[in-house]
Parts: structure tokens; C-alpha cells; sequence
């Protein structure tokens, strides 16, 4: 690729197409859950903590990775440690990462699509039939919205950085926003929400323990997109006088913002509906609470708001979740786009074109992966437990890759590229950050804890997902 590196427009732009990666389904729907099961407000300033003093500074290294560069993470880790064959593992894992997770959430955005159309065609009844989410996944309409899906992801990559991922984040993020303020005034307006408006911001601190713990820190370490070769790629497309330590603080809080928002919607409305339920009658997965106990939510608001009104939430409802779906797997997949046209000089139309026919095919194989076709519906089996094609895909580079991305990341900014020129790159464009106590903080915490945590949570999921045998509570 010999014209000049593409590059956002406007640092609001940056802002919104970062966040925009970071704000995905766990935020909207996995982190009210977290926070109902882990003793609300407490798990609530827990990920709060985690994300400024954990998740900011290793989002920090991987910007200022890849603005130095101006390259892609495989591009970057090969210029940074001169080539080294070690650090070019790193490189592959941040680019085969995104790319196998955009597989298998371009599934659950599929799945979405679907039923913001049967929401928004006054299906309601059908979709909160306990039968429905089976056969729905199974059924030969997940292959229309498919290319629905493919194709809206491909005329916003075409478009490139500025004309196509920061334009549509720019109209997206806004809409999102806006849609999620207007549910949540909503859902207050109901009866009974105040109580799970109490249960979620009255911390129980009696709750918290080394399991809590842990999930509030990978569900802070997984929402900001860290660990995906995300950040590096858009901090390659940054430019010198961009502050990237003020950039990084406006995501963290907007990511943060919009999942305690969303924690306003989702608690109040199950408990306006239900106010004698119990945290651990929900779903533990995200997807479980929004294809098979939200429906229901949706469907008994006919009693108050009638028909119509029913239908109209559940339809904004899952366009919201929609938007944030398509948001964080285009941030997602230009890591492997981005990849191929700078290491390969490949034509982004050409790249997309691609890497696009890859993950059709991977998508297909975990979409038929429910039933549909016996080898990938009973493709392994680990800890006791039969696994599909899909639930591989996730428990391999979701679980447990993502963390040891960010180890990496950590130890080789600190201990290859080194502390000093890691501080060099974010105190350009950002006045008063060299010296201060913040950049004390980020060069201890990045070189010392963080690496050891991360270590942790990479070795706890590996025994526990594949050998059954968890080390942390």
C-alpha cells in the first residue's frame, strides 16, 4: 500500500468509532446481569476501578503502539522488536483473534437482526415462546439476515476510515445514545422499577468474593475491546498531535457510561415485570437474557402500554442492540482488513473481499453448528462437556486468547520497546503527561500488576474451561 496511512478526521470521530468497539452486547445486556448477580452497586464500583486502573493503562499501550507505528498490531510488533520471529506470535494472535471473534459474533448480530424484525413486525408472542429461540437458529431465515448483516458490515469497510468507520459511527454511536436514554426514562416511568433501580445501585457487599472479583475485571477487560488488535489499529490511524491519554479516558468513560446506563434499563424493566424474581433466576449469558427472558418482558408490557406501544419498545430495544452489535464487529474486523492491505499491499476492496469469503464460511460453520449438521453441533469435547463448532470458536479466542494478548502487550511495551519510549509516545499531543503521577502509574502498573493479573485470569480460564478445574473461586 504506497499511499499514506488512512487516518480519522476528527478526534470526536476517534472517540465515537473507539467507543463504538468498546459498547457491544456485554455492555448493554451482560454487565446488568453481572452487576445482579454480583451484588449490584458493589460490582458496579468494582468495574469502575477495573477499568481506570487495569483496562486504561494496557488501552494506552496499545494506542501508543500503534500511533508510533502507523501500522497494524502484526505490522507493529514486527517493527517495534525489529522483526523478532518471538514477538511476531504476538503479532499473528492479535490479528487471528478479532478475526475468529468477528466469526462467531457475526452469529449473535444475525440472531439479533432477526428478532429486531420479528419485534418490529409485532411478533412478540413468537418470539417469547420458550421454543422460539431454537428454532429460529435453526431455521433457513438465519441466512437472509446473514447476508443482510455481511453486506451493511461491507458498504461501511468500503467507505474506509473516514468515510466509512468513523461516519457511521458518528451516526450510530449519537442514535444509540439517544435510544438508550429514551428506554431507560421508559422503563422508570413503569410500576415497580424503583425496586431494581434499589437492588442495582445499593452495593451488598457481602456478595463480593475472589469470583466476583475476577468477573468484574474480565468483564471491564473484555468490554473495552482490549486484547483484539482494536486499539493498535486505530492508534495507527491517529495522528502525532492527537492526545491519546485524554482519547483513551473519554472511551473508558463512555464505555463505562453506557453500561451503567444500561444496568438503568435492563434491572428495572425485569423487575417492573417480575418483582418477586431473584438474581440467579436470570440468564448467565447475555444471549441467554436477550433471545429468551427479555421477549417476555416485552410481551407482558402489552397489559400497560397495549400492542403497539409493546412492539415499539421491543423493536427500539434490539435496533439498540443491533447498532451496538454492528459497531464492535466493523472495529472488530478492520483489524485483519487493515492487516492484510498494509503487510500485504493489498487494495482494501481487495482485503475485504478476503477476508470477507473467510468468514462466511466460518460463520456458516458455527451458524449450522446448533443442530443443523451433527459433526460441528458435537465438533469437541473438554472438561466433561460436549462443545459445538461455536462454543470452540468462543471459549478459544474470547476466553482465553484475550487475556494473553493483553499479557503480551504489557510485557513487551514494557520490556522490549521499553517504559520511556512508551511514555514519549503518549506525552506527544498530551500536554502534562510527562511527569506526572499519571504516568508514574501507567509505567509501574503496565510493567508490574497488571501483567501479573492478566497472567492469572489466562491461566484460571485455561484450567477451568478445558480441564474443569478452576483456581479462582
Amino acid at each position: 500500500m504506497g499511499a499514506s496511512r488512512e487516518q480519522f478526521g476528527s478526534r470526536l470521530g476517534f472517540i465515537l468509532a473507539a467507543a463504538g468497539s468498546a459498547v457491544g452486547i456485554g455492555n448493554l445486556v451482560g454487565f446488568p446481569v453481572g452487576a445482579a448477580k454480583n451484588g449490584g452497586g458493589a460490582f458496579l464500583f468494582m468495574y469502575a476501578i477495573f477499568v481506570f486502573f487495569i483496562c486504561l493503562p494496557v488501552m494506552l499501550a496499545e494506542m501508543s503502539v500503534g500511533r508510533n507505528t502507523q501500522k497494524d498490531p502484526l505490522g507493529a510488533y514486527s517493527m517495534l522488536s525489529q522483526r523478532s520471529s518471538k514477538w511476531s506470535i504476538a503479532g499473528w494472535l492479535s490479528i487471528i483473534t478479532p478475526f475468529m471473534i468477528a466469526v462467531f459474533y457475526s452469529v449473535i448480530t444475525v440472531w439479533i437482526l432477526g428478532y429486531l424484525v420479528g419485534a418490529a413486525t409485532g411478533d412478540l408472542e413468537a418470539l417469547a415462546n420458550p421454543d422460539y429461540f431454537g428454532e429460529f437458529i435453526n431455521s433457513s431465515q438465519i441466512f437472509v439476515y446473514m447476508i443482510v448483516v455481511l453486506a451493511i458490515m461491507y458498504l461501511i469497510l468500503q467507505g474506509g476510515v473516514k468515510q466509512g468507520i468513523e461516519k457511521a459511527a458518528k451516526l450510530m454511536m449519537p442514535a444509540l445514545f439517544f435510544m438508550l436514554i429514551g428506554m431507560v426514562i421508559f422503563v422508570l416511568m413503569q410500576d415497580n422499577a424503583m425496586a431494581g433501580v434499589k437492588f442495582y445501585l445499593i452495593p451488598d457487599f457481602s456478595k463480593i468474593d475472589s469470583g466476583v472479583v475476577n468477573g468484574a475485571l474480565s468483564q471491564a477487560f473484555f468490554s473495552l475491546s482490549l486484547g483484539m488488535g482494536i486499539m493498535i489499529t486505530y492508534g495507527s490511524y491517529i495522528n502525532k498531535k492527537a492526545d491519546i491519554p485524554g482519547s483513551a479516558k473519554l472511551v473508558a468513560l463512555t464505555d463505562t457510561a453506557v453500561a451503567f446506563t444500561a444496568g438503568l434499563m435492563i434491572l428495572p424493566a425485569i423487575y417492573s415485570f417480575n418483582p418477586n424474581i431473584q438474581p440467579d433466576e436470570l440468564s448467565e449469558s447475555s444471549v441467554g437474557l436477550i433471545f429468551t427472558f427479555l421477549p417476555k418482558i416485552f410481551l407482558a408490557l402489552q397489559t400497560s402500554v397495549g400492542f403497539v406501544g409493546a412492539s415499539i419498545a421491543a423493536s427500539v430495544f434490539f435496533l439498540l442492540v443491533f447498532f451496538a452489535a454492528i459497531t464492535s464487529l466493523v472495529s472488530i474486523f478492520e483489524v485483519p482488513v487493515a492487516a492484510l492491505m498494509s503487510e500485504k499491499r493489498m487494495s482494501r476492496q481487495r482485503a475485504l473481499l478476503l477476508c470477507g469469503l473467510l468468514l462466511i464460511i466460518l460463520s456458516l460453520m458455527c451458524a449450522v453448528s446448533f443442530g443443523m449438521i451433527d459433526f460441528l453441533t458435537g465438533f469437541m469435547s473438554y472438561a466433561g462437556a460436549e462443545k459445538s463448532f461455536f462454543d470452540v470458536v468462543i471459549d478459544v479466542f474470547y476466553e482465553t486468547i484475550l487475556p494473553l494478548n493483553g499479557l503480551l502487550i504489557c510485557l513487551f511495551v514494557s520490556y522490549r520497546w521499553k517504559k520511556h519510549n512508551l511514555s514519549q509516545e503518549l506525552a506527544a499531543g498530551s500536554e502534562g503527561y510527562s511527569a506526572s503521577l499519571f504516568e508514574k502509574y501507567v509505567n509501574v502498573s503496565v510493567g508490574t500488576f497488571i501483567p501479573i493479573i492478566l497472567l492469572v485470569i489466562f491461566i484460571n480460564t485455561v484450567t477451568t474451561k478445558y480441564f474443569g478445574v478452576a483456581l479462582i473461586g
